[in-house]
Formats: C-alpha cells, structure tokens, sequence
C-alpha cells in the first residue's frame, strides 16, 4: 500500500498543480504559454521574481499568504526571437477582491497614448508614446538582443502609472503561438461569437492567407488577399487555430481595438469555465495533455515560497459565472495642426473607475456606472 500511494502522490500533485495553473488563469491569473513572471512585486514589479521548479515539488505552506485584494497583469505577445523588440499586443488586469470569490477584467487599449517612465537598465529616458512599445523600450539586454520579462518591467511602470495601482501582485506574458497548444490539449474552446469577423490572415481552412506580390517585404498594413475565414454571430466550439485567429482580429470590427478586448476578455471567461467543467477537471488524460502542452512555455516564480498549487488553493472559491468584463472606452489623439494621429486616450470617467480598483470598490462602482460593464461578454 505505502509504495503504491507513493507513485499516486507525484500524479496527483501534477494533477492539482496545473488545474491551480488553468484556474488561475481563466479566473485572471496565470495560466501562460510563455514566460509567467508570479510575484509579489513592489513598485511596479521593480523587483525579480524566484522561479520554483516543477510544481509538484511545491508545498501549501504559502496558500494562506495569498489575499485579496489582488491585481494581475497579464501582456500578451507575438512569437518572436530574442533580437526583435517585443511589443504587447494585448493588455490585461485582473482585479480579484478581497472576497477572493469574483475577478473583474478590464483591458489597457494597446494604441493608448501615455507618458512611459524612464528605465535605467535600458537608458531610456521616457517619453509619451503608445503604451504597447513599452515592452519594447524596456526589454533590451544589449548585443541586440531582448528580454520580454525585463521589458514587462517597464510595461508595469506604465500601466501603475497609469492605473496608480501601486504594485500587482502577479503578472504574466502570454506568448499567442505557444498559447494555441494548451488550447488544444482543452480539446478547443467553446465560445459566443457576438459580431461578423472576418480574418485578416487565415483562409477558411485555417492557411495563410496569399499575399499581394508588392508586399513580400513584410512592410504593406494589409498584405493579404484572397478567400478568408469568417465568424459568424452564435455560439461555437472553435479549434485551437480558430479560437486564436478569432481574438486576434481587430481589422474592420466597427470598433477596432476595443471590440478586440471584448472578445479576448469573453475567451478567457470561456476558458475558465470549460477548464471548471467536469469534463476536464476530473480526466486524467485531459489534464496530463494540458500539463504536457505547458512543458517548458510554462515559468512560474512567486515571492515566499508559493507555488502554482499554492495559487490554486487560494483561488479555489472563485466563480467563474461571476467574472465580469469591463469596458474602458476611448477616442483618438490627434495633432490639432496637422491632423496626425497618435494614438488613443482613455474616456471621461476611467479615472473614477481605477480609484475604484484602488478601494477594491469595483461593484459599488459599477452600481452607478453600468456603463462601464461589458453586457455581451
């Protein structure tokens, strides 16, 4: 009996470790395809953070340290090597209150025009520009090459200066590409597609799009021509290519970049529900895949010693049935002489609602301000 309980023990502490890992994620933490950087970070995530090894390793010991309120920036990217500048493509924060039993996401517009702090490991001296090149501006370790977690650094400057959310309490990058092969160990997501959206890259069969012949060098906006794959209003169950392709799209939505929150902000709600369904929680097979897909894409770090299964444990309550999106509407920056446009500015009100953030008085305020509720997420 004792060698036998011995072999089950390492299984099911895998097991627990990477539904801690899925249930973090979609309840606004951090499952990550990619590099996850989980630590209690000060000062906008100044400090490093400790990687831990393989999570099975990890004790409980840590759980009870982990309390609401709590903030979890997440950055999501392209795959790229590590001599391009990384540029975060989608930003999000995840505001879990003190309850620990609800999360509220809300996303960063990528194109948002803001004041970036300087950074001293890169000599950059600050600088208003589009909150998405913050990365970018942050992450070079010289020899032309980048790191993506020293550029989230400085990305967390910004959105704390921003937000004046003083520090988060985890953050992760998602790399998209890496992100597809968890979606497919879940065996593809089901998800309510709420407008006509048609790919800018892929075909209906899920190829690359061909390309104009003048914009071989990679340098047209819209290079693509031909066939492309539509989603259409209903509720669908999407392949791990199609689920990507779907959030990834902001060309020709009525609202560009803010209907693209939307529709990433529902992804995540919909991955956290089917992570919590039965069919995935309680099939070994199903759960050793997805533990199998994360492989080395997945880094885990937190500050006294918690784990992946320690964030599990402490999040364990969170209703996935409870997640709300949240809206920040916006509009263009122009120069007022030549009509140049710069990016985008944060409407009348946000301010109000990260002081809520703030307070952990998100549901007081969305009381008097429905406004701010995405209602079709």
């Amino acid at each position: 009996m004792a060698k036998s309980a011995k072999r089950r023990t390492p299984l099911w502490a895998r097991l627990t470790a990477i539904f801690g890992g899925v249930l973090m994620v979609t309840s606004g933490g951090v499952l990550v395809t990619g590099q996850a950087l989980i630590s209690k970070y000060t000062s906008g995530l100044d400090a490093g953070s400790t990687l831990v090894g393989d999570p099975a390793e990890g004790a409980t010991k840590g759980s009870a340290e982990i309390k609401g309120p709590l903030n979890i920036l997440m950055a999501g990217i392209d795959p790229r090597d590590e001599k391009t500048p990384p540029l975060s493509d989608s930003i999000i924060v995840a505001h879990i209150p003190a309850s620990m039993d609800q999360v509220y996401m809300f996303s960063i517009p990528r194109d948002l025009y803001v004041d970036i702090p300087a950074f001293k490991a890169t000599g950059f001296g600050g600088g208003k520009a589009k909150i998405n090149s913050a990365m970018s501006y942050g992450s070079s370790v010289g020899n032309g090459k980048h790191d993506v977690r020293q550029g989230f650094q400085l990305l967390t400057k910004t959105v704390s200066q921003l937000t004046g959310i003083d520090s988060f309490d985890a953050g992760a990058i998602i790399n998209f590409g890496g992100f597809k092969k968890i979606v497919e160990a879940m065996g593809g997501v089901t998800m309510k597609i709420d407008m006509t959206v048609k790919s800018e890259h892929l075909k209906p069969n899920g190829k690359p799009r061909d390309r104009r012949p003048e914009c071989a060098d990679n340098k047209c906006d819209h290079p693509y021509i031909g066939e492309q794959k539509v989603y259409k209003p209903g509720t669908y169950h999407l392949k791990a290519w199609e689920a990507l392709d779907y959030v990834r799209q902001r060309y020709g939505l009525p609202n560009s970049d803010y209907d693209r929150q939307r529709h990433q902000q529902q992804f995540i709600k919909a991955m956290a529900k089917q992570a919590m369904s039965k069919g995935v929680v309680t099939n070994p097979s199903k759960m050793l895949k997805i533990l199998d897909a994360a492989g080395d894409a997945l880094t885990f770090g937190a500050a006294n010693g918690t784990s992946v299964l320690d964030w599990g444990l402490a999040l364990k309550d969170l209703n996935t049935d409870n997640m709300v999106s949240i809206k920040l509407d916006g509009g263009g920056v122009f120069d007022p002489a030549t009509n140049r446009y710069y990016g985008e500015k944060l409407a009348d009100g946000s301010q109000a609602f990260f002081q809520a953030v703030r307070d952990d008085k998100i549901q007081e305020f969305l009381l008097a301000h429905p406004e701010f509720i995405n209602k079709n997420s």
